[in-house]
């Protein structure tokens, strides 16, 4: 029963008002997040037990949950290591064993005297293969009259999310009283559903009805406690009517909450960037001439796009997907240019200090001859570079400026800051990129902003985890790039791959070897870099063999990265820092050490270092042994296709949409109800009614995202 109850706002109480939840009670709901009444209310099964029918022991299968009623036959007590109960009962159908642990000789002389032979039992348990036959361990159990009905119960019985300390008895019990209450109200006409405001329909009937979705208070009294009838592999697989209306709107409070971040954006004021520039020199007509390709239909169609974009008087918050090796920092260059034309500055935030090298460096090859000066900033750059940068920064005498995290330090004075580039943004939490993006404001004006990614969304992941931004997908490669063959073999055939390696590197060609860590570590076997450069150097005589990794000193990695783009290093060997960035057209083989232990889009950007040439082009993947079947999906996906973004869709599926958007979008991976994985089809539908809630039922939006989400984030104020 619930106590001291407030009918006007009763389900926002704390469950300190439920019988049996005390403080040292509390305490264990609040680990699963559980506050309030109406947290328990949206706390949902994730599968169900069927206590509603009792079944036969001749149909009992291996792993199910079963009800079962039959005669005790037999009772023995066993002592070995620890005393063991074990019973037989029979329902004229078949014999089942009991078998009961954890208890003294005393106790066992209780429960053996309890359960004596000619008593009728309800049992309810799992069902286990035995040494003889099939049996049920510690099952909840019932002594029962013989010559009565067996009673049932009248729903099947909800299986919580928990967590250490808090029981399924519990949980059960609290959720029961707070649906019970509700189903008192509603039975006796004390409020109608429409009335309780927490549980209150917010979604429109006329659009409910147009997609089918049971009322929102009905799926939740349906979900803690189905019928017996009900469809119980469709209800644990999330398909059944009631579990999607809810996954609808826990969908479309995410999409609203997106839409309105990107409103709020367009809210605010940018200082248009003419295309059509007055400058004495046009820097892009001149970026162009001197650039050795032709820009491929793509990227002109993606650059054409952002001029539309900075032309406006409002910020461009535009997401650039593109394959690896499709050309998105030639993109980037151009952005970069509308920004510097208009007397504005430009800045590059790269994940990764090697990264940010890369950029820099083709960034000065291809505008310091324009006459247009870059800075580099990153947190390891020695103090005389870092004064001269901060200096050429606050002053404007840097056109651009390229570097880490360290951009948006306080120190970091913009002169006139027009655009900001991230790169890699899934390596960036949002409030990394907006604390650039408040570096760049003046007064009430804020920088354009362009945002890149190698790593391709699926078009239904894109469409929710990005719906704050605009899309742009550079969908061909330049003219030129030759297909990379991928090749899976076991590391017993290493030294097979060492003689293929020696033979290419001494033929002219160059090759990388890439290893999972820098130091060596038992628990994951993986090669040691440093390690295996030792190793390689021995065995490959002849060969001149580089070394790059993550926590070697900057000039270190630049003196290396530069002998092997010179062709003085015929073979590198490198943790993942060479993942993105790194171009050496030369390079034409890839060996992964423990390919198994990566994620796909990480292996697909690895394998994209190489196939920048002319010249046929392949890529190793060395697994080791034991091959976990998730790990064969990957290596095969990997072999069989070279496009990225089937590439993501795998990924997507076998590892869920936290770990391919990384820090961007984890709410994502942390929904309460919805799968993005299983409702994607959901998706394009979503989309659609979140943009006619905004345009038609503004008063629906908020109360939606604040049930599901909480207040939304200030996506310009953090």
């Amino acid at each position: 029963m619930i106590k001291n109850i407030r009918d006007a706002d009763w389900l926002n109480q704390s469950i300190l008002v439920l019988s049996g939840v005390g403080e040292k009670v509390l305490e264990r709901f609040a680990r699963r997040s559980l506050f309030t009444l109406n947290d328990l209310l949206f706390h949902l099964p994730i599968r169900y037990l069927d206590k509603t029918r009792i079944v036969a022991i001749a149909t009992l299968r291996v792993n199910d949950h079963c009800l079962v009623r039959g005669e005790l036959i037999q009772c023995k007590t066993h002592y070995a290591r620890r005393p063991v109960l074990t019973c037989q009962i029979n329902d004229g159908s078949g014999v089942l064993n009991l078998r009961f642990f954890h208890f003294n000789k005393q106790q066992s002389a209780g429960l053996a005297q309890a359960l004596e032979q000619g008593k009728w039992l309800k049992c309810f348990g799992e069902v286990k293969r035995g040494r003889q036959s099939l049996e049920m361990t510690h099952p909840e159990y019932r002594i029962v009259d013989k010559d009565q009905p067996v009673q049932v119960d009248d729903t099947l019985t909800p299986v919580y999310p928990t967590t250490e300390g808090l029981s399924q008895l519990a949980l059960r019990n609290a959720i029961g009283q707070v649906t019970g209450h509700l189903q008192q109200q509603l039975q006796t006409g004390k409020q109608a559903s429409s009335d309780i405001e927490v549980v209150k329909d917010f979604i429109p009937q006329s659009i409910r009805q147009e997609l089918a979705l049971p009322p929102l208070l009905e799926a939740l009294l349906y979900l803690h406690a189905p019928p017996p009838d009900c469809p119980v592999f469709e209800l644990v697989e999330g398909n059944d009517p009631y579990r999607q209306s809810l996954v609808f709107e826990e969908l479309l409070a995410h999409q609203l909450s997106m839409k309105q971040a990107y409103q709020r954006q367009m809210q605010q004021y940018a200082c248009p960037l003419s295309a059509d520039s007055t400058a004495t020199l046009n820097y892009r007509e001149q970026f162009l001439q001197h650039l050795p390709f032709t820009l491929t239909q793509a990227q002109q169609r993606v650059i054409a796009e952002i001029a539309s974009d900075v032309s406006q008087p409002h910020p461009m918050q535009r997401l650039v997907q593109g394959d690896v090796g499709s050309g998105k920092t030639v993109v980037a260059a151009m952005a970069a240019l509308f920004a510097i034309e208009n007397g504005f500055q430009a800045a590059l935030m790269a994940p990764t200090e090697l990264l940010a090298e890369q950029h820099c460096n083709n960034f000065q090859q291809w505008l310091q001859p324009l006459g247009l000066k870059i800075a580099f900033l990153t947190g390891k750059s020695k103090a005389k570079q870092r004064r001269e940068a901060l200096q050429d920064i606050a002053d404007g005498s840097a056109h651009m400026v390229v570097g880490t995290h360290a951009l948006f330090q306080d120190e970091v004075v913009f002169h006139q800051l027009g655009l900001v580039i991230i790169d890699e943004q899934h390596r960036f939490g949002v409030h990394q990129r907006l604390a650039l993006l408040q570096k760049g404001r003046q007064k009430n004006f804020y920088p354009h902003q362009l945002i890149m990614t190698a790593t391709p969304i699926p078009r239904t992941l894109a469409m929710t985890a990005y719906a704050d931004l605009d899309c742009s997908v550079i969908d061909e490669l330049p003219p030129g790039r030759t297909p990379v063959e991928t090749v899976v073999l076991s590391e017993q055939r290493r030294e097979e791959i060492l003689s293929r390696v020696h033979q290419a590197c001494l033929s002219g060609r160059q090759a990388y070897w890439v290893c999972t860590l820098i130091e060596e570590s038992e628990a994951l076997q993986c090669q040691a870099a440093e390690q295996t450069h030792a190793k390689l150097t021995e065995q490959l005589s002849g060969l001149s063999i580089g070394l790059v990794h993550g926590r070697m000193k900057v000039a270190e990695k630049q003196s290396v990265m530069q002998a092997f783009k010179q062709g003085d290093v015929a073979l590198l060997v490198a943790t993942t820092v060479i993942e993105v960035g790194v171009d050496v057209p030369n390079a034409s083989l890839m060996i992964i050490e423990n390919a198994e232990r990566l994620g796909l889009s990480q292996l697909h950007q690895l394998r994209g270092r190489v196939g920048r040439g002319s010249q046929s082009s392949a890529c190793v993947l060395m697994y080791g042994q034991p091959l976990s079947k998730n790990g064969k999906a990957r290596l095969l996906t990997l072999r069989e296709t070279n496009d990225g973004f089937e590439v993501a869709r795998k990924d997507l599926s076998l590892r869920g949409p936290g770990e391919l958007l990384g820090t961007r979008q984890t709410g994502l991976a942390e929904m309460k109800i919805a799968d993005v994985i299983r409702d994607q089809h959901l998706i394009p539908r979503v989309n659609a009614i979140a943009q006619r809630l905004i345009s038609d039922y503004p008063e629906s939006v908020e109360p939606i995202i604040n049930r599901w989400i909480g207040q939304s984030v200030d996506y310009q104020n953090v």
